[in-house]
């Protein structure tokens, strides 16, 4: 089994310290910083969604593969940024106006970044003014919008009006949370809807036009 293989099966298995460690002895095989991402880190966290969308592994699982993911990026990410590769990819994320939940957009933010997107998390009860100024500075392909509380969900309504309104960059909507579904998404104008954070990954390459 070669380094990379081993690598991938570590962040799967959510082995933070062999992660690390596999990350680092790869490098001094020679192996280039981004085929790192690209044939370890990014399939495992994918091999880690599908089982998650099986109801093979819950959220725990799925949160120490994304710990052990982030020690292989603490590795990479100096030789990321000397060699002027970052991902090619930018998603805002937040949890709309009048809802302080974050777990859910929490896993979402993990699975993003495993797809290798760039995340901008913008945290809780986000007003819509705080999405349109974020997709103006960063100029994201997409955005992701959360809601948990039915009492929320127009304030996600608002949101997509106000980001189409706005004359900001083009952008795709996302929206998710346990209220939510597909026929919402429709009625609000969003891009696409996932029942589920591994979902959203998918989803979001989908949108992003990565695959």
């Amino acid at each position: 089994m070669t380094t990379l293989e081993q690598l991938s099966q570590a962040v799967a298995a959510g082995k933070s310290k062999d992660a690390r460690a596999l990350t680092q002895r790869a490098l001094d095989e020679g192996a280039q910083p981004g085929d790192l991402v690209d044939q370890a880190l990014v399939p495992a966290m994918a091999a880690v969604g599908e089982k998650f969308k099986n109801n093979e592994i819950f959220v725990p699982e799925m949160l120490v593969a994304a710990r052990a993911m982030r020690e292989a990026m603490n590795v990479l990410e100096p030789r990321l940024l000397a060699a002027g590769i970052t991902p090619k990819y930018t998603a805002l994320i937040g949890t709309v106006q009048g809802d302080l939940h974050d777990i859910g957009k929490n896993l979402v933010a993990v699975m993003w970044k495993g797809a290798n997107f760039r995340v901008i998390d913008l945290g809780t009860n986000v007003v819509p003014a705080k999405f349109v100024a974020a997709i103006q500075e960063f100029r994201p392909q997409l955005v992701g919008l959360s809601a948990l509380l039915t009492t929320t969900m127009p304030a996600m309504g608002e949101t997509v009006r106000a980001i189409r309104a706005s004359g900001c960059p083009p952008v795709k909507i996302m929206v998710g949370g346990a209220p939510i579904n597909q026929q919402f998404a429709d009625e609000i104008g969003a891009d696409g809807y996932a029942p589920d954070a591994a979902s959203a990954a998918e989803q979001a390459r989908i949108l992003a036009g990565v695959v």
